[in-house]
């Protein structure tokens, strides 16, 4: 059967051209876009809450409706987007790499921690573009940061941020700041402590929530809480909210209703920010949310939704540079071209200094958006956006230096 394509022009009328043109058109411009998803699996303990249960299918359910999406639009251009994934521990980084690799892998999403991500952007190599979705350590996109590696998920300077700009908005200045005793909770803290001094905050006083090694979940649990925290909580200086750091998820979520003083919670618990949420149903995040869910049976997480992301950062570079080298498309990601929808009101670039996606943060009380950063009246010379996180003068990557 005869094959036509019929296109309408501006003033009404109707051209028809014969498949065989569009044919040979197609097969000069087909592209094979072959992207991978690596997850990084680390024991852990169970949640505080069992709604926070990780699933099987964690980031490869979001890659794999943005390959679904990028096929969409590539169908119609000869562009044909696959995906392989694989899952690894943090010792055999190595010959999963390489299995990708030798799979014809060029592009290379990875869900894991931060020292974990630099390893896979060494082990790939330069001719490899890798996107990190969901390490969070600030020295990624700073003194540490990677040529061939591009950040999706926000850095933990960004996320203190969006919670700052919120509290000071609200005029909520005397911080009572509690973060945990390990590691990662110290370097949230951190970057809730510069946070402050950037956007004027006080922190009154700080205290230090032990991690004792105990069980986080117990049928008595909320009892001990109730006694635990008044006296943890007790006798602090007048502050206006309590900002929790707790990456490790041990006390931040007891936190709310708690405290000493009836104060507001910010943070780890109560108030937090996040890059995408369930609940979020704005600027379209609606028919999304509904495709995910239908597609997957679950809700979606923020794991889910910035390897989405990173699919379509994909998908569109492809499609826009009718390119699948890494380095031509790496180029144009960083350009002042690339724009993406992500359905968080405002359409997403990233940094050219150092490889961080712009992108608005979300503020939740885990069931409705409370409110989104960057807040109004926080501006910058080139994007409000970049009142989150490190600005250029503040970052020391020299990676994407020409």
């Amino acid at each position: 059967m005869m094959q036509v394509l019929i296109a309408f022009t501006m003033r009404g009328l109707i051209l028809v051209f014969a498949f065989p043109f569009f044919a040979g058109l197609s097969a000069a411009w087909s592209l094979e876009i072959k992207a991978g998803v690596l997850r990084i699996d680390y024991p852990e303990l169970a949640p505080v809450s069992r709604f926070d249960r990780i699933p099987d299918d964690l980031a490869f359910a979001g890659a794999r409706l943005g390959n679904e999406d990028n096929q969409t639009t590539g169908s119609f251009l000869g562009h044909e987007f696959s995906l392989e994934t694989a899952t690894s521990s943090p010792e055999n980084l190595q010959e999963k790499v390489d299995l990708l690799l030798r799979g014809g892998v060029k592009l290379l999403v990875v869900n894991g921690r931060g020292e974990d991500v630099l390893k896979v952007a060494d082990l790939a190599g330069p001719d490899v573009l890798v996107f990190n979705v969901a390490a969070s350590e600030t020295d990624l996109r700073d003194g540490n940061c990677k040529a061939n590696l591009l950040h999706v998920a926000p850095s933990r300077a960004m996320l203190a941020d969006a919670v700052s700009q919120f509290l000071m908005w609200k005029k909520w200045s005397r911080w009572l700041l509690i973060s945990g005793s390990n590691p990662d909770d110290v370097k949230l803290a951190d970057a809730y402590r510069r946070s402050a001094t950037k956007f004027g905050a006080k922190i009154v006083e700080e205290r230090v929530f032990e991690d004792t090694g105990g069980s986080r979940r117990a049928d008595s649990g909320h009892v001990l809480v109730q006694r635990q925290i008044p006296v943890f909580t007790q006798e602090a200086r007048e502050h206006d909210v309590i900002v929790a750091a707790d990456e490790s998820d041990v006390f931040a979520l007891y936190l709310p209703y708690q405290a000493w003083s009836p104060r507001p919670v910010a943070g780890s618990g109560g108030l937090r920010p996040v890059n995408f949420h369930a609940a979020h149903e704005a600027w379209g995040a609606t028919q999304f949310q509904r495709r995910f869910e239908k597609q997957n049976g679950r809700y979606i997480l923020p794991e889910d939704y910035n390897a989405w992301l990173a699919l379509r950062v994909i998908g569109e570079a492809v499609t826009r540079t009718s390119s699948a080298d890494p380095e031509v498309m790496k180029e144009y990601i960083l350009s002042d071209a690339f724009e993406l929808a992500a359905f968080k009101g405002q359409k997403v670039t990233f940094r050219s200094w150092n490889g961080q996606m712009r992108q608005p943060i979300l503020l939740t009380d885990s069931k409705i958006t409370v409110s989104v950063s960057p807040q109004d009246g926080y501006l910058h010379h080139r994007s409000p956006l970049d009142s989150l996180g490190l600005d250029e003068a503040e970052s020391a990557c020299a990676a994407f230096r020409n």
